[in-house]
This record gives C-alpha cells, sequence and structure tokens, in this order.
C-alpha cells in the first residue's frame, strides 16, 4: 500500500488477532500503515463511512453488478468525490457473497485463464499501482458545487428499510426464496448513484407509504 501511497488499512476480523507481531516485518518498513490500521468485526462497518465500494473478486452468483478491471476502478475513484473503498477478502477464500453484494462494482484482474492464480499482496499491490496512475486524473471539485455523496452506511439503512416494509407487508414469498430476493432488491438499490439528499429523500417516501399521516384519509 504504502509503495503508492495508499495509507488507510482497514482489518475485518484478522484471523490471528491484532496487533500481530509478524506484521511488522513482513511489512518491510511501512510501520506507519500498521500503526494507523483501523479494526472491525464485519465488513458492513469498516465502509460504512464510504460513498463507493468495490469488491476485489470474481463473479459471484446473484449479483448482477457492473465488473470492471483494476485500471478502470482507479480511474472511477479518482474521478469521483468522496471516500471510496476495495474490499479485498482472504486470501485462501476470498469474499463471500454477501460481503461482494455490499460493493457497487466487481474489479477483477484480466490474468491468464489458464494460470489464474493470485496472492492476496499481489492483487492489492495491482491495484494500489493503478490508484497511483489515475489518482492524478481526478478533476479538482469544490464541495459547494458537488451533493455529498451517499455513504455506504445510508445505504444500508435504506435497504433496511426496504426490507423491513417489505416484511411487515408480507411481500416475501415463497420464503424460500426470500434471500434470493432480498439480494436482488440489494442490487437494485445500490446501483445508482445517490446523493446523500437522495437517500434521505427515498427513506421519507418509505415512511410515509408505511405511515400515512394521521386524520388523512387515505386516498382512493
Amino acid at each position: 500500500m504504502l509503495n503508492f501511497g495508499l495509507t488507510d488499512l482497514r482489518l475485518v476480523a484478522p484471523r490471528d488477532g491484532w496487533p500481530n507481531p509478524d506484521a511488522g516485518p513482513a511489512a518491510s518498513g511501512a510501520d506507519s500503515v500498521l500503526a494507523d490500521a483501523r479494526l472491525f468485526d464485519d465488513a458492513p462497518a469498516a465502509v460504512a463511512d464510504c460513498a463507493y465500494v468495490y469488491a476485489a473478486t470474481v463473479r459471484k452468483r446473484g449479483l448482477s453488478i457492473p465488473a470492471l478491471t483494476f485500471a478502470e476502478a482507479a480511474a472511477e475513484i479518482a474521478a469521483r468525490p468522496g471516500k471510496a473503498a476495495i474490499l479485498f477478502g482472504g486470501e485462501r477464500s476470498g469474499l463471500e457473497t454477501g460481503e461482494a453484494a455490499l460493493a457497487q462494482a466487481i474489479v477483477t484482474v484480466p490474468v491468464n485463464p489458464e494460470f489464474r492464480s493470485i496472492n492476496l499482496a499481489q492483487a492489492v499491490i495491482l491495484f494500489a499501482y493503478e490508484m497511483s496512475r489515475f489518482a492524478e486524473l481526478a478533476m479538482p471539485t469544490l464541495a459547494s458545487e458537488e451533493e455529498e455523496r451517499a455513504t455506504h452506511d445510508q445505504y444500508e439503512g435504506l435497504i433496511g428499510q426496504v426490507e423491513a416494509s417489505l416484511s411487515a407487508a408480507d411481500y416475501y414469498h415463497p420464503p424460500d426464496r426470500t434471500e434470493v430476493t432480498k439480494l436482488t432488491l440489494r442490487n437494485i438499490l445500490t446501483k445508482p448513484d445517490w446523493s446523500n439528499r437522495e437517500i434521505q429523500a427515498l427513506r421519507g417516501v418509505m415512511r410515509a407509504l408505511a405511515e400515512p399521516r394521521r386524520g388523512r384519509p387515505p386516498r382512493d
């Protein structure tokens, strides 16, 4: 990460705990990244303050979200206002489908199809290199000219509100398709590039539909 200027390391439930005495020697002097690393219990918490989330993984069954190369994702991040996160999974098993579903896009490496093996460190440095190339392409923007982008936490709030309203309306049928239906709805709701204002407006609409104003007669 530090080779190419990335410093915000967020760790999700590290297998061997944290801090890890083996990390220092392996980092070859990038002690500042380790010292400032933040620890989270799960992936949603780790990306809660991010406006854009990308999942470094192969395509996942049931996820109809765009797939980009690292270069395409880096250019997109550089051109957008707001904080972005790249989710990398464990080296042996990668990201679970539920973790990849947190992302607006999947990022992949176009490796040799006859030899796809690539380890976690290699994947991270490939992305970090692309970010170092494309970060200079970002156009300067004034906060007053750009609407604040919705964070992942705001997306999760909207999704939770929609799911709760649909459960109350007995929408999920048949029961054994509930998780697939929820995943489809998540894909729909996270595709647009919502702003903070737009997310708040949508949540207001949901509240109005679920809880009509008292004293107002229903419309025909």
